[in-house]
């Protein structure tokens, strides 16, 4: 069964702490728009401003207000190995599915210091780790070899976020993987067609912050068998991708135009990342109101 799993935004409070109540209405919306699964702090939830108590409470509250209406995964990734561990660990008795969890970043890295890294990192876990390749935010890439050492010395590494430009790369760590219990998700809204064709399970986009339904919708068809359904849903994804590009963090202007949504929060975003041009959003939301409104199109038809 294909999935998607929205790499949630966090409402921030002017101070830039979680706003509790805010992110319950974005839980609620995500939800009744029919994703899978949260993960929570991950990069679109502007993790790395945050302490580590304060990461765990925004862990517990959203375990705890989701109540298991969807899978929920935590982005307990940091330049501070001791604090993921001691995070990841605790993850698991509120109920999370897995920690996933981004590589070292600002040091660079080689394939060997990386299979380290998540082989030490697995050895210290009670339960199962998913591993986040984004070699755009961290200066490396996990070579599909490098990830087939580590399935076969970790039992619990049971799966993948691999937010590549080149989608080959996740083609290539699947061959890898086989004959392991093995999750593939890609991390770019584009590529979930390439994804489950190459024997992955879908796609842990950004979008489905925006537009939960049409994510939903699609991922529904595929998992129908629904070819032409599919096809036509993925092209109103393609549509959406410039969005990413609008601005340095595509954060701020997810929530702006979640709020144009209906979704009453706050657009906060963690300093220097809390402005935009408004010519910039007016642009966005032109676009997003174009595509909703070919997906409503399509639904009456």
């Amino acid at each position: 069964m294909y999935k998607i799993i929205t790499p949630v935004v966090t409402v921030f409070d002017k101070n830039e702490k979680p706003d509790f109540e805010a992110n319950k209405k974005v839980i609620d919306f995500l939800v009744e728009g029919g994703v899978d699964g949260i993960l929570v702090l991950g990069s679109t939830g502007e993790f790395t401003g945050l302490s580590k108590k304060e990461k765990y409470d925004f862990f517990r509250f959203y375990a705890e207000y989701t109540n298991q209406r969807v899978e929920l995964y935590a982005g307990t990734g940091g330049t501070n190995f001791k604090e993921t561990v001691e995070l990841s660990n605790e993850i698991y008795s509120m109920g999370y599915v897995a920690p996933m969890v981004i590589g070292p970043y600002y040091y660079g890295l080689d394939q060997e210091k990386l299979f380290v890294f998540y082989d030490t990192l697995a050895k210290s876990l009670s339960g199962d780790l998913y591993v986040y390749n984004f070699p755009a935010r961290t200066g490396h890439s996990i070579a599909p070899n490098t990830m087939k050492r580590l399935l076969e010395e970790n039992k619990n590494i049971v799966g993948l976020k691999d937010s590549v430009t080149e989608p080959n790369h996740t083609n290539l760590v699947c061959r890898a993987a086989k004959g392991h219990p093995f999750l593939s998700y890609s991390g770019f809204d584009d590529q979930f067609l390439y994804n489950i064709s190459s024997g992955g399970n879908g796609c842990i986009g950004g979008l489905s912050n925006i537009v939960p339904e049409i994510w939903s919708d699609l991922v529904a068809a595929a998992n129908e068998n629904d070819f032409e359904r599919t096809i036509r849903l993925e092209n109103l994804i393609h549509q959406l991708m410039p969005l990413y590009d609008m601005d340095s963090n595509f954060s701020l202007l997810f929530k702006k135009l979640m709020i144009k949504r209906g979704v009453d929060i706050s657009s906060q975003a963690i300093f220097p990342f809390n402005q935009m041009d408004e010519g910039i959003y007016k642009k966005a939301e032109e676009l997003m109101d174009l595509v909703i409104a070919q997906y409503r199109e399509f639904k009456i038809g």
